[in-house]
C-alpha cells in the first residue's frame, strides 16, 4: 500500500526561489512529514534567500539563520536549549551542498561524532548556486560551472558524503529525491522517531545552475534515480546498508545528462567515462548492501 502524502501545507506562499527549484519542493515535502513542531536552522545557502526578507518567512515554523559553517553547531545548541525547557521539538539543520560537503563539513562531523539529536538535511544541487554557480565538491565529474568552464570542466569525482557520514556510525542516514515524494516523506517520518544524529541527502535539481527548462525538474530527478546516478538508500548505524529501489534495467545515463546545459560540452568519450563511473559506484553500493 502506497504511503499517502499528507494534505496539510505547512510551507506557505511567496517564496523567492527560481522557477522549478528542487530545493523548494524538498522543503515543502519535508515539512509535510515533520509537522509544525519543528525548528529549522538555516546556514547560508539558496534557502537563505528563498525564505524571504525579514520579517517574512515562508516556512511557517521557527527559523534561525546562521553562518555558512555553523549549521550543525547551532542546531546542537538549539536542541540543548529546547531540552532544558522540557520541549521535544524536531530540530532540523537545513543546508546546501556547499555548507555540507565543504564549508560545514567540520562542524557536521563534530555533531555526528557526538551523536547530537538533530535531523541534518543537505539539499544537493551540486554547486554553490546562491553565489554564482561555482563548483563544490558535490559537483559531478565533467560538469560545467562558472569556476569549471567548458574549456576546463570538473575533472574530479563527486565527494562520497554518504560513506563519510556512514563512517560516523550515526543511527540513521538516507538519500531521497523530490521525484519520489512517498519515499522521501516515509524517510523523514522514520527519522523523526529516531534519537541522535540523522542525515538525509535530498537530490534537488537546479534549473538555473544546471541549465535546463524549469518544467523538467521532477523528470530529471527521476532520471537520476532510474539511471543509477543517484541511488535511493538507507543506512542504520553506519553498518546496515539498504537499497530502497532496485534498478535492474537502468535508463541510459546520457538521457539524464543531455537535457542539462552544464553537460552540453561532453563528447561521446566523456559520456562514456561518466557512465563507467556511475556503473562502478553502483557496483560498490551493491557490495555494501550484501554485507
Amino acid at each position: 500500500m502506497k504511503l499517502k502524502i499528507p494534505e496539510e501545507e505547512i510551507m506557505g506562499h511567496g517564496n523567492l526561489a527560481c522557477q522549478g527549484c528542487g530545493a523548494t519542493l524538498a522543503m515543502r515535502l519535508a515539512l509535510k512529514a515533520l509537522g509544525s513542531n519543528t525548528v529549522i536552522v538555516l546556514p547560508a545557502c539558496c534557502w537563505s534567500v528563498i525564505d524571504g526578507p525579514f520579517p517574512h518567512s515562508v516556512v511557517n515554523v521557527p527559523l534561525f539563520h546562521t553562518a555558512f559553517a555553523a549549521g550543525p553547531s547551532t542546531a546542537s545548541g538549539v536542541k540543548a536549549a529546547l531540552e532544558i525547557q522540557g520541549k521535544d521539538t524536531n530540530v532540523v539543520a537545513w543546508a546546501g551542498d556547499g555548507g555540507t560537503y565543504d564549508i560545514g563539513l567540520g562542524t557536521l562531523s563534530g555533531a555526528a561524532e557526538r551523536n547530537d539529536d538533530m535531523i541534518y538535511v543537505c539539499y544537493d544541487n551540486e554547486a554553490y548556486m546562491n553565489t554564482g554557480i561555482q563548483r563544490s565538491s558535490s559537483t559531478p565529474l565533467k560538469a560545467w560551472t562558472t569556476t569549471t568552464p567548458v574549456e576546463n570542466p570538473k575533472e574530479s569525482h563527486k565527494k562520497d558524503i554518504i560513506s563519510i557520514m556512514a563512517a560516523h556510525r550515526i543511527p540513521y542516514l538516507a538519500t531521497a529525491s523530490v521525484a519520489y515524494p512517498e519515499d522521501m516523506i516515509e524517510k523523514f517520518k522514520k527519522a523523526k522517531d529516531i534519537r541522535g544524529m540523522r542525515f538525509i541527502l535530498v537530490f534537488s535539481p537546479c534549473p538555473t545552475g544546471w541549465k535546463y527548462a524549469p518544467q523538467l525538474t521532477v523528470k530529471l530527478a527521476r532520471l537520476a534515480v532510474q539511471s543509477r546516478v543517484f541511488p535511493l538508500i538507507e543506512i542504520e548505524n553506519g553498518i546496515k546498508w539498504k537499497l530502497n529501489k532496485e534498478i535492474t534495467h537502468p535508463s541510459p545515463v546520457s538521457e539524464y545528462l543531455k537535457p542539462q546545459g552544464r553537460f552540453k560540452h561532453l563528447s561521446d568519450e566523456d559520456i562514456a567515462e561518466v557512465e563507467q563511473s556511475v556503473e562502478a559506484d553502483w557496483n560498490r553500493l551493491l557490495e555494501k548492501t550484501k554485507k
